[in-house]
């Protein structure tokens, strides 16, 4: 952008994404969606049990993937408010538009309410229900009795779970679907807000800073919401795989992941949308700049959180703790870590250092596809080496080894597609539905004049 931007560049009713081919996008990746996951339910509730148990992972491993650059939309908006961003406003739309998927994602979530699925990924809660102990039974004279309590913990106790029974008041099945529904309903209505009164805006005939303050207000309300979310979620369903491992950090490292790539998107959004037309007048390679330094930043981060959680159990050396390195440092697993090691961190930062190819989109669009390429890479890594152990154990000599070969590798990629596809429709849906940038809000201005 070589001239200022004045008011009579901004178009009055803003612009609408109307162009052709991301409508028929839209349609194909809806139709690929609606099929995807009638045929994925099916697997998930009427396969054999080795497809079943199979699935359940894939499916897992791909909303881990669309879930954490979800909540990492809902974190961006969050902290654009909550800091009186200036020069993010040009793509803040962008953010909500992003972070406005998570609670539509909670529909393909809905497998995992059923014990039929649960039974293949969370094992505690088999042992749990195995105890016998109704989960909503209420003693007066015991503690916690509306989750089983006491019962609950002494029936564990019996049959030798002395550690899940010490994790009891916090991991039980009652808990877990009280969480569960917290999780969609608290971020996804906070999200919703904070979205609706930016929209709002748009046609608003007095517009001035007092949404400016409202939308401030309500996030500094969200963010402790976020961040239970984000950390709970993790914990919920990617760390219990195997409830006796345990990390102080994994919240952490999971959120760095979910802020990284959600960045990525929107960089890729914006490319996008400039290439077709749209943003031209108030998205700069200034803000590609200020975007590039965020994605650098959270590079140097989730590597620097991703070696803590490994130097401290490493350190420690417990036995319950360096379970999950072992597994992951195994076999094939330990050339995905050393992938992770040197694909995730070092070569991304090496690249994204120059300040000049943060400016330059027909160079960082690639580094935010091969970010994405790794992000998948990484939740892979969380999710998939548990299977091989855990239906290994549940299944025993099933004559079809479904969890262990190249079939189960095809049917992750499916679920990939499918959720991925899921997640492109919404995300088209909620771009198309408002104006692609807050075009009455009294810094748009400033952002599309940014220098820095």
């Amino acid at each position: 952008m070589g001239h200022l931007i004045t008011s009579e560049q901004i178009a009055i009713d803003g612009e609408q994404l109307t162009s052709a081919p991301f409508k028929r996008a839209k349609q194909i990746l809806g139709i690929i969606a609606i099929i995807g996951t009638i045929i994925s339910f099916a697997i998930l509730f009427f396969a054999t049990d080795s497809l079943q148990g199979t699935f359940a992972y894939s499916w897992l491993f791909a909303l881990a993937y669309a879930l954490t650059i979800a909540i990492g939309g809902c974190f961006w908006v969050l902290l654009h408010n909550l800091s009186n961003s200036g020069w993010g406003v040009s793509v803040r739309r962008l953010m909500e538009n992003l972070g406005f998927v998570f609670p539509f994602l909670g529909i393909l979530c809905i497998p995992f309410l059923f014990p039929d699925v649960q039974q293949y990924l969370w094992e505690w809660m088999t042992k749990h229900r195995a105890t016998g102990v109704d989960m909503f039974s209420s003693n007066p004279s015991r503690l916690f009795g509306f989750w089983g309590g006491q019962d609950l913990i002494d029936a564990l106790f019996y049959k030798h779970e002395a550690l899940l029974a010490a994790k009891a008041w916090y991991l039980n099945v009652f808990s877990w679907y009280t969480r569960f529904i917290f999780y969609f309903v608290a971020l996804g209505w906070v999200i919703y807000r904070l979205r609706k009164i930016s929209v709002d805006q748009d046609t608003d005939p007095k517009p001035g800073v007092a949404r400016l303050f409202q939308a401030r207000a309500f996030s500094a309300a969200g963010l402790p919401i976020l961040a239970i979310t984000a950390t709970f979620l993790a914990i919920d369903w990617f760390m219990t795989l195997n409830y006796t491992w345990f990390s102080t950090m994994w919240g952490v490292y999971i959120f760095a992941g979910c802020a990284l790539h959600s960045m990525v998107v929107i960089i890729l959004t914006a490319i996008v949308l400039q290439k077709n037309g749209y943003l031209k007048n108030v998205v700069s390679p200034e803000h590609f700049h200020i975007m590039g330094k965020l994605t650098h930043v959270f590079v140097i981060f989730w590597a620097y959180i991703t070696f803590s959680q490994f130097f401290l159990i490493w350190y420690s050396n417990i036995a319950e703790e360096t379970m999950y390195f072992t597994l992951r440092n195994t076999a094939g697993w330990y050339w995905v870590s050393l992938t992770l090691t040197f694909g995730h961190f070092a070569l991304p930062f090496i690249l994204l250092l120059p300040h000049w190819m943060k400016k330059n989109v027909k160079y960082i669009k690639w580094v935010c596809v091969y970010l994405l390429v790794l992000h998948a890479v990484d939740m892979y890594h969380v999710i998939i080496p548990q299977r091989g152990p855990s239906l290994g154990l549940i299944l025993g000599d099933d004559p079809v080894l479904w969890f262990g070969g190249i079939q189960a590798v095809f049917l992750d990629i499916f679920a990939l597609l499918v959720v991925v596809s899921g997640f492109g429709y919404f995300y088209l849906r909620n771009l198309g539905s408002v104006n692609l940038y807050p075009n009455r809000d009294p810094r748009i201005l400033e952002s599309a004049n940014l220098s820095n």
